[in-house]
């Protein structure tokens, strides 16, 4: 259960709008053990310093709308309150909020691009809501580049009946600090579908999560992610079946190269006592491509009730299959070329997920330039 050995349901019953109800961690605290703290930059105890920009451009399907709000506006945390001190910091000081909102009934005919980019380097906050009304479906994507020290909130609404697909890419620059909390809210018979790409940055780590509201709901949350020397990626999931009859399935995979490339993956479900019926399975795989590479990844399943449809977890972390090599060197292949079949062989079933094909595109030609230095 980790350091503290406490259930996770235990673990996750704090949330609060107030950032005094959160104490600055220490890194000896569960949810802190693994990042490193002193590369935050003061995000997470109130010294970060600087006033640097991020800025937030839309491109919107026809049928979607787009505003630009001031925290007063009720829809913001209306889904979602902080459980950590630096989602609290970054709800407290944001000063302007994007909400984007799928009218009911509406099925967007492309996918809207919301791109984010660091200028400046200095800290900054943020904050997004996606609100699609029952019966709507949509595709949306985050794009984040540039430079930043940014703490932010995505709050997903995904109402009855409707779909979203969301693709979000942190393709930052080497020296930008990105720490994120995505929750999903979804009502009854909801689809949510979540693929997390992360490339660039020197630290970023991301807390997707999902709550559901109604019966029916279902999350499908993949992510990859590819870290060179000296970065830290961590991504900690949890999805918290409240409801019953509900489903979820997590698929996160990784390549790591470099000295201290640290890649960090947590994977949380509780299924609560109420929660009869639900059907959950989450995977994390990582491949070792250098020596000096390190992947942490601790699935975590609490299930307090015997009525499933189905729950498992598995995490797997290794080097190249030797044999795997030998046989596409024995057919007169290369090593290189053997090498670089077998990575793209690890990504392709997931690659294929990303919803957009201009992003899948644009991933691939990423990882083929990683396995190129």
């Amino acid at each position: 259960m980790g350091l503290d050995s406490k259930p996770l349901s235990t673990l996750y019953g704090k949330s609060s709008y107030k950032l005094e109800d959160f104490p600055v961690p220490t890194g000896r605290e569960e949810a802190w053990r693994f990042t490193p703290l002193s590369r935050l930059r003061g995000l997470h105890d109130g010294t970060a310093a600087g006033s640097g920009t991020v800025v937030v451009n839309v491109d919107a399907a026809p049928e979607v709308s787009v505003e630009t709000v001031g925290r007063e506006d009720s829809r913001i945390g209306k889904a979602y309150a902080p459980t950590d001190r630096v989602s609290v910091q970054a709800f407290t000081s944001f000063e302007k909020a994007t909400v984007i909102t799928v009218p009911k009934e509406a099925v967007a005919s492309t996918p809207t691009v919301i791109s984010l980019r660091g200028e400046g380097g200095g800290a900054v906050y943020g904050h997004i809501v996606v609100a699609v009304e029952p019966l709507a479906e949509a595709v949306v994507v985050l794009d984040h580049q540039g430079s930043a020290v940014y703490a932010d909130n995505v709050e997903f609404v995904v109402g009855d009946g409707a779909t979203l697909k969301v693709v979000s890419l942190q393709d930052w620059a080497d020296d930008a600090v990105h720490v994120s909390q995505h929750h999903a809210h979804l009502g009854k018979d909801a689809t949510f579908k979540s693929f997390v790409v992360t490339l660039g940055g020197d630290l970023v780590r991301l807390s997707p999560s999902v709550s559901y509201s109604a019966r029916g709901g279902d999350a499908e949350l993949n992510g990859l992610y590819f870290v060179d020397a000296g970065q830290h990626i961590e991504h900690r999931l949890l999805v918290d079946h409240t409801v019953a009859d509900c489903r979820s399935n997590v698929d996160y995979r990784g390549a790591l190269q470099g000295d201290d490339a640290h890649a960090v993956w947590i994977g949380d479900v509780i299924i609560r006592v109420e929660a009869t019926g639900t059907d959950t399975y989450e995977l994390n795989r990582n491949l070792i491509l250098t020596d000096g590479a390190r992947a942490d990844s601790v699935p975590n399943l609490e299930i307090l009730t015997g009525e499933v449809a189905g729950a498992g977890h598995a995490s797997a972390s290794g080097r190249l299959d030797d044999e795997h090599l030998f046989y596409l060197q024995a057919r007169g292949i290369p090593f290189d070329q053997a090498r670089r079949l077998v990575i793209r062989g690890f990504f392709a079933q997931l690659l294929q997920k990303i919803e957009v094909g201009e992003i899948r595109e644009r991933v691939l030609a990423a990882v083929e330039a990683e396995l190129g230095s």
